[in-house]
């Protein structure tokens, strides 16, 4: 584990193509990546996305790992299951996660606590560490329990980033509306990019 390491973690939400596009920038930016998929995760991707994701961890990380050009080791897949992953243990803990898309199912189980899937504990960890943890929100509408649980994990310092996507930068295509949200997910990172313009420039 490294403390230059971020986690990314993809739950059941449509939206796929941000968290892919967020690990493709990662990769690019030279980040270990430590990557969850839940299993509605991967039922979403191969429903959205023009390819068929494995099933297996150590499947997903070679076929990934090809399909992002990633460096030996620089992606690492780990199990819903899988508590010996050094992301289950605070001492060991990245120095920042996203869950992109993150549903409110996930986001309600942050809230309270629960770990009852390595997702759910790495979160956890992360909360309790006081490390950067990036909630990429894109269910709607919200209801007030979906309300009432985002105030809290932002009383906590939880980042609420819902996939809501500006058009003052001229989107031309869907590409574009994508690299909305991934460029300020690698904002909070402070991870560089050239994705899009910033506010002002030319």
């Amino acid at each position: 584990m490294t403390q230059s390491s971020i986690t990314l973690a993809m739950t059941g939400a449509s939206g796929a193509a941000y968290g892919l596009r967020l690990l493709e920038q990662l990769i690019i930016a030279k980040q270990t990546i430590y990557f969850l998929v839940s299993a509605p995760a991967q039922m979403v991707i191969n429903l959205e996305m023009d390819f068929k994701l494995p099933s297996q961890p150590a499947a997903i990380q070679a076929f990934l790992s090809e399909r992002y050009q990633a460096a030996p080791g620089q992606l690492q897949v780990f199990g819903h299951k899988q508590w010996t992953a050094p992301i289950a243990s605070g001492n060991a803990a990245s120095r920042a996660m996203v869950i992109c898309p993150c549903t409110s199912g996930t986001l309600a189980a942050i809230a309270s606590g629960l770990s009852r899937n390595l997702i759910e504990r790495a979160a956890d960890v992360i909360s309790k560490e006081q490390r950067k943890l990036i909630l990429v929100h894109r269910e709607t509408p919200l209801s007030v329990i979906h309300l009432e649980n985002m105030l809290r994990l932002a009383k906590m310092g939880t980042l609420i980033l819902p996939a809501n996507p500006g058009f003052y930068h001229h989107p031309q295509n869907i590409n574009d509306i994508i690299d909305f949200i991934v460029a300020r997910i690698l904002d909070h990172l402070e991870i560089e990019h050239d994705l899009l313009p910033r506010w002002g420039d030319s």
